[in-house]
């Protein structure tokens, strides 16, 4: 199952929430008398992935989840999170949850943050462990998994 890289899971999860947005039934509406935020969440996830996307490049840094890792990552978002583009594929799965408006359409940043929570993220610790040893220990010691 190493093709089910990230972004083709949030593409895949996207794609499920059309219908809902489509055929959902009134009674499963998070708020019936106005929108959902959506916007917040939609800027942030796009603002957190660009960024981190962009210190990757700069660094030539091996962006697939499933490939060896070739340089480790530490500066720009990777300061506050070791996570930061699995939290704004989350944000955006989120924001487009809300734009749902239907409380079925929350499986999808759900079934991402368990996704990442459980296959994802060990994968990739592991991974990093193997390749620059104590270097990455003492970064994942001081920075946080999430935010």
């Amino acid at each position: 199952m190493t093709r089910l890289i990230p972004p083709i899971l949030v593409l895949i999860l996207l794609s499920a929430l059309v219908p809902l947005r489509v055929l959902h039934p009134e009674t499963l509406v998070m708020r019936a008398d106005a929108a959902m935020p959506w916007d917040v969440p939609l800027s942030l996830g796009l603002v957190v992935l660009a960024w981190a996307f962009w210190h990757f490049k700069r660094r030539d840094a091996e962006i697939h989840t499933f490939r060896q890792p070739k340089v480790m990552v530490t500066d720009g978002p990777f300061r506050y999170s070791r996570n930061p583009m699995y939290l704004g594929f989350f944000l955006l799965l989120l924001a487009a949850a809300f734009y749902v408006n239907t409380w079925c359409a929350l499986l999808a940043p759900l079934a991402f943050l368990l996704t990442a929570i459980f296959w994802y993220i060990p994968h990739e610790e592991k991974r990093m462990r193997e390749t620059f040893g104590s270097a990455y220990d003492d970064y994942a010691w001081t920075t946080r998994r999430w935010i």
